[in-house]
């Protein structure tokens, strides 16, 4: 009896178990269906959800662009300026004005070429250096871009009362020098001073170290806006006024020394703004790009980046053209270049008679310091 009560107990718990079972079934293959319904006659929408944006083929440019240039850079830029730099203290030249600016724009631009194996570092590689070395970095490049630009400025105003007003720059002849001291100190404090928020702001952000970080658009468009004004649009129109003055009172005058130093003038205009103009352009492009929000275009953004490393490296590239067009293009200091090549061994007799004594029937109005051809010392 007990047996057969036990036989009927299970027959019922299979049987309890088999409906569930194919309830269950049936249920899953009706979901089933309603979904397989679902895919085939609905269409989803998958426009609100962001693409990643692919930056291989930017990196991989950066990975060959970048080095090369800040190599060039660093070679041109330190053999160049630390020339002037020897030159400047080895013949005791510091007798006008713009020796004094061109010796701290000199040592301004030698400091940056400094920075830029850090800069190559950065671009194709994890920042592994730490905060405080990154924050040093883009201050000193802060630092002396601004005072750079400022001592431009100040060298364009000096020709400017050294030419066009000279009868009045020749009465303070005697405390020129002493004012150019006090002026570049000013300059370089002035330039501490913008560059405070480069020290404040500047982060590793995604193992790269970045002056703010990348979804702070505020901040980016308060920092390139002062850039802009400060480093760009200010030291223009300065040098806009005082050399367009120069021209005009260089065209007063006749002879062949007059044709040389516009020349001059013109040469160190085009320097100025062929490296300068199409790093600001793009700057000024980034900068309404982010006070709308960004960009959501990957096309776009790869542009911006491709445009920034360019232009940027053309204006790095103002460093090593300075020792050419504010110091070698003046006859007196590139005699004393050849001079100092020529006692250290670098340069022998006959070359340094042969670079120099040709020259010397034109030099006379480099010499002086308030004639026409007075624009480089």
């Amino acid at each position: 009896m007990t047996l057969i009560w036990g036989a009927q107990y299970i027959l019922a718990v299979i049987l309890i178990w088999s409906k569930m079972y194919k309830t269950c079934v049936a249920q899953e293959d009706r979901n089933t269906t309603e979904y397989d319904y679902l895919l085939q006659n609905a269409s989803f929408d998958w426009s609100d959800i962001p693409e990643l944006c692919s930056k291989a083929a930017n990196r991989q440019f950066r990975e060959w662009f970048l080095p090369t240039f800040y190599a060039i850079i660093c070679f041109l830029g330190f053999t160049g300026n630390l020339l002037v730099i020897l030159t400047f203290f080895y013949f005791k030249r510091l007798k006008t004005m713009t020796d004094v600016y061109l010796l701290n724009l000199s040592f301004a631009d030698l400091l940056f070429v400094f920075t830029l194996p850090f800069w190559g570092f950065n671009s194709n590689s994890k920042w592994g250096l730490g905060l405080p070395v990154c924050k040093i970095m883009h201050t000193v490049y802060k630092v002396t871009f601004y005072s750079s630009m400022f001592l431009l400025s100040c060298i364009s105003v000096d020709r400017y009362f050294a030419i066009s007003k000279a009868i009045s720059a020749h009465k303070h002849r005697s405390q020129a020098v002493f004012y150019s001291k006090i002026s570049s100190a000013l300059v370089w404090v002035l330039a501490l001073i913008f560059s405070i928020p480069e020290m404040t702001y500047t982060t590793i952000n995604n193992n790269t170290c970045t002056p703010y970080t990348s979804n702070n658009d505020k901040l980016r468009v308060s920092l390139q806006t002062g850039q802009i004004i400060l480093g760009f649009l200010v030291p223009l129109v300065i040098m806009s006024f005082c050399y367009s003055s120069i021209i005009s009172t260089l065209s007063q005058t006749r002879g062949f020394e007059r044709n040389k130093a516009i020349k001059v003038i013109l040469a160190v205009v085009a320097v100025f703004l062929g490296c300068q103009m199409p790093y600001n352009i793009v700057l000024f492009w980034t900068t309404i790009v982010a006070a709308k929000g960004g960009t959501t275009v990957c096309s776009d953004d790869n542009s911006q980046m491709y445009a920034i490393d360019i232009t940027q490296c053309v204006a790095f590239f103002r460093c090593c053209l300075n020792p050419i067009v504010y110091a070698f293009l003046g006859v007196k200091f590139r005699h004393d270049v050849l001079k100092l090549l020529k006692e250290v061994g670098c340069l022998s007799q006959d070359k340094f008679f042969k670079y120099t004594v040709t020259k010397r029937k034109t030099s006379l109005a480099y010499d002086t310091e308030t004639t026409t051809t007075s624009f480089s010392p």
